[in-house]
């Protein structure tokens, strides 16, 4: 091995319960930025005048974004150490500190495009930290303990997506006003998103304070390592050509994934507005609460996530990993085409159950597989590298979903969410091309 990724860390000890919560403990405040972005960008963009069939080009800001700065940033981690903070925990600060900003300014904008300007710097900035709490665990944790490790990240993920997701409703039943007001956000938006940048900030910061970081075995020869900007650019191009085969099997099932996702998130407004409160008027009160309970649904799937979360390791023991992922997409696929047939509110929080289930497979399973296949002086990187599997569909969402809604679908986006979970569905079924190296080991 070079020079260049000579650096050797010390050996990972097994961590106890509560430090494993410690280290994952920020992800609870990251996921309030995820969660309040998947549950109302939409709704925001809708009521600021966006059309249905245009608002997959909008979020397009977002995943555009990530292209960009999840590589740099995971190459830069792993290029990172800090006397006192560390590899990770300078960026987990610095992107708190950024994503708690846009939270703020999110429920201000008072134009179009200024949501969209705000999506893109809040985007960018969740990605600076989240990405750096990928590679933290690989950083930390021994082989055995990475499965549990990313598990625990889903737990918290699920309880702050909880949370977050059904703050709307929370302040409406406070008494914030839920109606738009001269083309304005509602209240209960606004402040939801006031309590998100709070929560994001304060989580995150608990992680850099109360967790530690292994340094590398030989400091010196780690420092050496650093290059200058033109020798980085040329390390981060040619890492692409060098993916283990695990993480191109993985893109694959990602893809497919990431678009049942980004379906989900962008048109379950519109999608149930229209078949369940019989509207598709941004403006009305109707709208508004079909809403609000995305964000009650968003809440059921993402509690369901947090108690799949330690549930998804032990029927990994009995029948692996990939297969465990393999039979929580068809699970979810299933569920989130079968949202095509309700008409009843109250029965629209049953196919989230499925859909939990998928997304704590979705945030555990590919990482706990993915880790055991890479190189652990590059962790940052090929995690950030790993993304791109879920930018680039998102991407392809943008430019294709929309167009599929408005030709193919008449318009009805409750028809984008059957195709969503199709999606899904392909991706457990490519699960079985993929190879789980830890496991063979």
């Amino acid at each position: 091995m070079d020079m260049q990724h000579a650096a050797v860390f010390l050996k990972k000890p097994r961590l106890g319960f509560w430090q494993l919560w410690n280290m994952s403990f920020g992800f609870f405040g990251i996921q309030f930025g995820f969660a309040l972005q998947n549950a109302n960008t939409s709704r925001i963009f809708s009521t600021l005048g966006a059309k249905p069939d245009d608002l997959a080009l909008f979020w397009l800001a977002a995943p555009v974004t990530g292209l960009l700065v999840q590589p740099i940033i995971g190459y830069l981690s792993d290029h990172t150490w800090h006397a006192r903070w560390g590899r990770r925990r300078p960026f987990f600060f610095a992107g708190a500190t950024l994503a708690s900003l846009a939270l703020l300014l999110m429920p201000n904008s008072s134009a179009l495009w200024m949501a969209v300007a705000v999506l893109w710097l809040m985007d960018a900035s969740i990605n600076i930290s989240m990405e750096p709490f990928r590679a933290f665990v690989g950083d930390k944790l021994p082989a055995e303990q990475q499965t549990a490790g990313f598990a625990m990240q889903t737990f918290m993920i699920g309880c702050g997506a909880v949370i977050a997701s059904l703050l709307p409703s929370l302040f409406d039943a406070l008494g914030y006003s839920n109606v738009p007001v001269g083309g304005g956000i509602p209240e209960t938006v606004r402040y939801a998103f006031y309590a998100g940048a709070v929560a994001y900030f304060g989580a995150v910061m608990w992680t850099v304070l109360t967790s530690d970081e292994l340094p590398p075995a030989d400091l010196d020869a780690f420092r050496a390592q650093r290059t200058g900007f033109i020798d980085a650019v040329r390390d981060i191009i040619e890492g692409f050509g060098k993916m283990p085969a695990t993480m191109v099997q993985l893109a694959v099932v990602q893809f497919f994934s990431w678009i049942a996702l980004f379906a989900l998130w962008i048109y379950t407004t519109s999608g149930i507005a229209e078949n369940v409160w019989h509207t598709t008027d941004a403006q009305s009160k109707a709208f508004q609460d079909a809403g609000n309970w995305v964000g009650i649904m968003f809440g059921v799937y993402n509690g369901v996530s947090a108690l799949a979360a330690f549930l998804l390791p032990q029927l990994a023991k009995v029948i692996g990993r990939r297969n465990t992922h393999l039979v929580c997409l068809c699970i979810g696929g299933v569920s989130l085409a079968s949202i095509f047939f309700i008409t009843d509110q109250q029965m629209l929080l049953v196919p989230m159950i499925g859909v939990g289930v998928a997304w704590a497979s979705i945030l555990t399973m590919p990482y706990a597989i993915l880790a055991g296949a890479l190189p652990a002086e590059r962790m940052g990187y090929y995690m950030g590298v790993f993304n791109f599997f879920i930018v680039i569909p998102q991407i392809a969402s943008g430019l294709l979903l929309g167009y599929f809604t408005k030709h193919f679908f008449g318009g009805h986006a409750v028809m984008t969410l059957v195709l969503g979970g199709v999606s899904m569905a392909v991706a457990g079924l490519l699960c079985l091309a993929v190879r789980d190296v830890t496991a063979e080991a």
